[in-house]
């Protein structure tokens, strides 16, 4: 085991997680030890200045511009909301992991781009590292400054060799004295950093080595964590990257021979070498929170708008929500909605519990994001031509460019499900496996490493007994109790995934790069979380119609742990093994099918009509109060449209005419919907808007005809470009004397 792997496992904590290794798993337990509730400082924050912030954006014109208007980069740092997660004491909002999450998402909901930037100062970055590992003296310098907004946070860590693979830096320091000062003399190459284009500091992922043992035994070589000022000499901060034309600031951050005097290093001399722990230990909460919430805010965002789009948009004299093939889109919208929501709340409960759960925050960052695209892909579908004519008008277009960011950054989905969650979580979750690995690696504890090896065998012994036990004594009816039904296949499910765990290791060292495997274990370990949280915030927020949410939901769930456990048997590679597992965990055969088209139906329409479930589903995102807002329009037509089918559902049925009062409705109805319907048009795009009123569309001057009735393009027009030199303009000047001459 490699020292960042160790460290990898060494990070957060460890809870729920082991339960599900464990085989043996309580709801009770789960129900009673976690709340994820707003404080009323909390809350006051999400009303006031939250709705404040969200009223200001435009997020049409935030994606022209490619930047925020400067009223909204100085609400954003004067408001706190760079610093929510510094405590008072150093000037902070000192907001809770849910708080935190809840304003991310709210923002998100409004505008991606606003979202990302705040996230990233309150995630993985310079604050929280400073908090957990800086000196006095570097605590009280920046983070007083980091709080007002005086200054603006980034953090560099990857660079072109290091994506994924982090630990892998070229990035190198050498420690050096250079006037009688001791530091680093440092080389890097970052990329993709989140704010850098207008960072004042930035942390700095650098890997130092001391070949002339200049640290005397204070620190040791390894990746270090520094923190510079964007003044600091040799540094280059400014470029930007162009992450799918959305907005928030990303960029590169270099440096050539850069002295980095050793009092920069976050910590001081004594943590050089120790960055990677510091990394790992921070993003143990970190990612659970950011990310999640802007998946889950373009979630509830397409619970909302498309929801009510599917209600009000008419096709063939009827709703489109009315409509099978609509309805398979929707009923996936509600349920991945539903469970992310789950998800993120409960891992929430569980930081505001001051817990950090490496392990739980990678199946959420995963899983959670990964619903999301698919959430807003099924949106996308319903929405039709609405949802790919960009404008202002389209309520999902911007969220649909921006979810592939939240599916890379802080650990890629495809590495995060196939090599981490399972990887991690057989090592660091397991009641035994990591003590046993101890003991192999100190080489001469024999008894002990005989006594934890009784005891794993012992645990595969209990659970191949529990697995077998629970595929009989599963419930078999909901019978009125639709959460005791879930638990017991959830239990059951539980049981055949540590004793099948168990079993796989007999891969030995194999069974880490086995990644088709792992993969389906960490779909395994992933929706056994999801369901349980499915249940735990069923227990919380019962509300009418919410049970057929929940259903549809568990039976999702259920299936796919099914599937993957097909997938297991059915590739393992030792023969025979595959079919032991099967014959223990599918002993009647498998069980449990996809939804029905009835549950499919119900789920639908309780997204797509005013009551208790959609409102659940769609709390704590933005509604702007602005009358020409589109999603405004769509909340104001949804109950109208409801109410106007209706009355004609009953006329054609009573075989009468409208009253005036009926009619009214019907007639306010029909003009929403048709202002629903409507989407942008611009007289100019692109060039087109740069150019001038006599622009012609090049297709226009037409070769085999007299051009002389269409206005003529100016030279000018061609030539005019920012920021060219007199040699491009030259050329450009050319070109465009030739296409004269030609037409």
């Amino acid at each position: 085991m490699s020292d960042t792997e160790k460290a990898a496992l060494d990070s957060g904590t460890v809870g729920f997680d082991r339960e599900l290794f464990t085989g043996d798993v309580s709801l009770k337990n789960l129900v009673s030890k976690y709340n994820a509730e707003l404080t009323p400082e909390e809350r006051a924050f999400q009303e006031k200045e939250v709705n404040e912030l969200c009223e200001m954006l435009d997020d049409h014109q935030i994606m022209e511009d490619r930047d925020f208007p400067l009223e909204v980069w100085n609400y954003l740092r004067t408001k706190g909301f760079f610093s929510m997660i510094i405590p008072k004491q150093w000037g902070g909002k000192g907001i809770s992991g849910h708080g935190h999450s809840q304003v991310v998402q709210k923002i998100n909901s409004r505008s991606p781009s606003v979202g990302a930037t705040v996230a990233v100062p309150n995630s993985l970055g310079p604050a929280e590292l400073l908090m957990r590992y800086g000196t006095d003296e570097q605590k009280s310098y920046f983070l007083p400054k980091l709080a007002s907004g005086e200054m603006i946070p980034c953090f560099g860590l990857t660079g072109p060799s290091s994506g994924s693979d982090a630990a892998n830096m070229r990035d190198t320091g050498v420690i050096t004295v250079q006037n009688g000062q001791l530091g680093i003399r440092a080389t890097f190459n970052k990329r993709y950093i989140t704010l850098a284009p207008v960072a004042t500091c930035v942390g700095l992922a650098i890997h130092v080595t001391d070949p002339e043992g200049h640290l005397k035994g204070t620190g040791h070589e390894g990746i270090t964590v520094c923190l510079l000022e964007r003044s600091h000499p040799g540094l280059e901060m400014g470029p930007r990257h162009d992450p799918l034309t959305t907005s928030f600031m990303n960029g590169t951050v270099k440096g050539t021979d850069v002295f980095i005097p050793i009092e920069k290093v976050i910590g001081g001399q004594k943590r050089v070498g120790f960055g990677w722990n510091m990394l790992m230990d921070c993003l143990a909460e970190g990612r659970a929170i950011s990310l999640p919430a802007g998946a889950v805010a373009a979630a509830k965002g397409t619970v909302s708008a498309v929801g009510a789009y599917a209600r009000v948009r008419k096709q063939f004299k009827v709703p489109i929500a009315e409509m099978e093939g609509v309805q398979e889109h929707l009923a996936r919208i509600a349920s991945n909605t539903y469970i992310m929501v789950a998800g993120q709340h409960l891992v929430n409960a569980m930081i505001n519990n001051h817990e950090q759960p490496a392990v739980l925050s990678g199946i959420c960052k995963q899983q959670i994001t990964n619903r999301g695209r698919q959430t807003v892909i099924d949106g996308m579908d319903v929405l039709g031509g609405a949802g790919i004519v960009r404008g202002p008008n389209n309520v999902l277009g911007n969220a649909y460019l921006i979810i592939p960011v939240a599916i890379t950054v802080e650990g890629a989905n495809t590495l995060t499900r196939n090599l981490i969650i399972f990887g991690q979580g057989l090592t660091r979750s397991h009641p035994y496996l990591y003590d046993l690995i101890k003991t192999i690696q100190k080489g001469d504890q024999v008894k002990e490493f005989s006594q934890i090896l009784q005891k794993l065998v012992i645990h595969g012994a209990t659970n191949f007994g529990r697995s077998l036990a629970r595929a009989f004594t599963r419930s078999r009816g909901k019978g009125g109790n639709i959460v005791a039904h879930y638990e017991s296949q959830l239990s059951r499910f539980a049981a055949n995934f540590a004793f099948c765990s168990d079993v796989a290791l007999v891969m030995g060292g194999k069974l880490k790069s086995a990644e088709y495997i792992s993969g389906r274990f960490a779909d395994i370990l992933s929706n056994l979380y999801l369901g349980y949280a499915c249940l735990w915030f069923y227990e919380k927020h019962k509300t009418a119609g919410l049970d057929k949410v929940l259903d549809l939901s568990m039976t999702n769930i259920l299936y796919d742990i099914q599937k993957a456990f097909d997938g297991i048997f059915t590739n393992f590679p030792i023969p025979g093994v595959g079919v032991v597992m099967r014959a223990v965990t599918f002993p009647t055969g498998q069980p449990y099918e996809e939804p029905t088209d009835r549950q499919r139906k119900l789920a639908s329409d309780l997204i797509t009509k005013p009551g208790a479930v959609r409102d659940l589903l769609t709390q704590d995102i933005f509604h702007s109060k602005d009358p020409h807002d589109r999603h405004n329009l769509l909340l104001r037509a949804l109950p109208k449209a409801v109410e106007a089918d209706a009355i004609l559902s009953k006329l054609k049925k009573e075989k009468r005419s409208a009253t005036k009062a009926e009619q009214q409705v019907i007639d306010e109805a029909e003009a929403l919907r048709e202002e629903v319907i409507q989407v942008d048009a611009f007289p100019s795009l692109g060039v087109e808007k740069q150019a001038g009123a006599d622009y012609v569309r090049p297709a226009l001057l037409n070769p085999y005809k007299n051009n002389d009735n269409v206005k003529t393009l100016r030279l000018s027009h061609i030539v005019d470009t920012p920021h060219a030199t007199v040699e491009q303009l030259l050329v450009k000047k050319s070109s465009a004397e030739k296409q004269y001459a030609k037409v």
